[in-house]
């Protein structure tokens, strides 16, 4: 059997890192990170979206487009989100 790893893959289809293709495909796969990641939290903390939207004044509708598609938000808006309506800490890496 001929197993492969995802990064394998991944520059079979879309190029090694550094190429345009591939680091668009890596940027898309950490929004839909950073969505998943407020979703799990919002549901760990048994609130619903409505909930989450009313505590940093914004629409039950956005906090669906951030939870399915975390890419156009802003990092005040993310902030928002993590430390005042789930009340927990943001931290930023950057890699070089």
């Amino acid at each position: 059997m001929n197993t492969k790893t995802l990064d394998q893959i991944k520059d079979k289809y879309y190029g090694e890192y550094g190429t345009p293709e591939r680091d668009r495909l890596e940027r898309e796969l950490e929004a839909l990170r950073i969505g998943f990641k407020i979703r799990s939290a919002r549901e760990k903390m048994g609130i619903t979206q409505a909930e989450l939207a009313n505590r940093i004044d914004k629409k039950r509708t956005f906090i669906s487009k951030v939870e399915n598609d975390g890419e156009n938000i802003t990092l005040k808006t993310l902030f928002d989100i993590v430390e005042h309506g789930l009340g927990g800490k943001l931290n930023i890496e950057v890699q070089i």
